[in-house]
């Protein structure tokens, strides 16, 4: 595709047209959990301003680690979805995570995305959604071709995510993947992380401290609209019942375990595990002779607010391990549904940060069905303490966790990236996309 736009100085784009940026997200809609809505919620966003905005993703396949029955078969897919130009590339898919496994995933992603890049003309600037490092590392080669800021975003950081979250091989991949994720974001021009418990590991992964900025998800599902009995009824949930639901991936990192175990130890106890991922066979294996431990496929966009806000109480639940590699985007989901959260997690982590930062939900230690099971009977003992925590979600989501908010971090985020790019004479600024000044 010709650039056909009119010939302007480098920099930034004159004022009164709208930019053309490329998102680079293995993860895109229609997945519908993760780092998905995200990407495109940014993407949407950017085109609804006028924008001309092209995403470069894989096949969606989160989180069944399946490809998705709609792109099975397709090597190549350009689609147009809320007004952005998605680019899909063939990836291979694991079902199941080790540490090889998911270095060929990458391998895949990012031979694919660098051989058959988007057909688009020349952008203002490049953004990427990490974990994916093989679409950081396709990100950043893409704006040094092009010459143009490069703006990466950590979601999650892969290095600790390989060495704090049990995958098989983990702890060798830990040193391989920090080192590709320097690479990826001393490149940027910017760097975005959503939660201040990653400035520390960036900053040590060599990205100067005024590089780094902070911009934080957001709730990105609508609130609860159908009644709890209804909903409860059509679930089969009998009012008596004390229903503990996780929902989201059931990967490694999340220590599920724990709640098969929670719902042994107590039959009068109803827990859900509502989603897929690739921890689901093994889950289903040790669940069995529990009765009381129950499994949903996720839930549908419109019905996912209705079922968080049927339960009594809103799981989440990680490895002792995981301290800073991560904050589980399905925080934002269950501080809008209004219910308590009890939190199976390392204190002092990002994750325990801001559940006790909501005032919506209790900490009890990771990995412990005991102590999760006793704040689960304290919380069905007491109903008002109960929907005391419930109704602090909500209210910690309309003051900090707006969609409009957020959104315009990113904004932000990228307005300053074009006029620190602009403040720099051309030929130094090629010479830094293209990684002369690695920082």
């Amino acid at each position: 595709m010709p650039d056909t736009r009119p010939s302007e100085p480098e920099g930034i784009p004159q004022q009164g047209r709208g930019r053309r940026v490329l998102l680079v997200s293995t993860n895109y809609a229609p997945e519908h959990t993760g780092i998905g809505p995200y990407a495109t919620q940014i993407a949407e966003h950017w085109a609804a301003a006028g924008h001309e905005t092209h995403v470069l993703a894989g096949m969606p396949h989160y989180p069944a680690w399946s490809v998705d029955q709609d792109y099975r078969g397709a090597w190549r897919r350009t689609e147009q979805r809320g007004g952005v130009t998605v680019h899909r590339r063939r990836h291979t898919v694991p079902a199941r995570q080790t540490a090889v496994r998911r270095a060929l995933f990458e391998a895949s992603v990012l031979a694919h995305k660098l051989t058959a890049p988007p057909r688009m003309g020349r952008p203002d600037a490049v953004s990427a959604q990490l974990p994916s490092l093989a679409g950081g590392v396709a990100g950043a080669r893409l704006a040094a071709r092009w010459g143009v800021p490069y703006v990466p975003v950590v979601q999650d950081l892969m290095g600790a995510a390989a060495a704090q979250s049990g995958i098989e091989g983990g702890d060798r991949a830990a040193a391989a993947a920090a080192r590709v994720e320097g690479y990826v974001l001393r490149r940027g021009t910017l760097v975005g992380v959503i939660h201040e418990t990653f400035v520390d590991r960036v900053r040590a992964l060599g990205v100067p401290a005024d590089r780094i900025r902070i911009v934080p998800n957001w709730s990105h599902v609508a609130a609860p609209s159908a009644p709890r009995e209804e909903t409860r009824a059509r679930l089969g949930w009998a009012p008596t019942d004390t229903v503990v639901l996780h929902a989201g991936n059931m990967g490694l990192k999340q220590g599920l375990e724990v709640l098969v175990e929670t719902a042994r130890l107590d039959p009068r106890v109803r827990v859900v595990l509502m989603g897929d991922g690739n921890q689901r066979e093994a889950l289903g294996e040790l669940a069995r002779g529990v009765p009381n431990l129950e499994f949903l496929a996720p839930a549908g966009t419109d019905d996912f607010p209705d079922v968080l806000a049927a339960a009594d109480v809103l799981a989440v639940t990680q490895r002792a391990s995981v301290l800073d590699m991560s904050v589980p985007s399905k925080l934002t989901s269950y501080f809008a549904a209004g219910r308590p959260v009890v939190a199976s997690v390392a204190d002092g982590g990002g994750t325990a940060g801001e559940v006790l930062r909501s005032g919506a939900g209790v900490l009890v230690p990771p990995e412990d069905p005991s102590a999760l099971l006793a704040a689960v009977r304290t919380l069905a003992a007491d109903p008002e303490k109960a929907r005391e925590l419930g109704a602090a979600g909500p209210r910690h989501v309309e003051a900090h966790l707006g969609r409009a908010a957020g959104l315009a971090r990113y904004d932000a985020l990228l307005d300053e990236a074009l006029s620190l790019a602009a403040a720099v004479p051309g030929p130094a600024r090629r010479e830094a996309a293209a990684g002369g000044a690695d920082r």
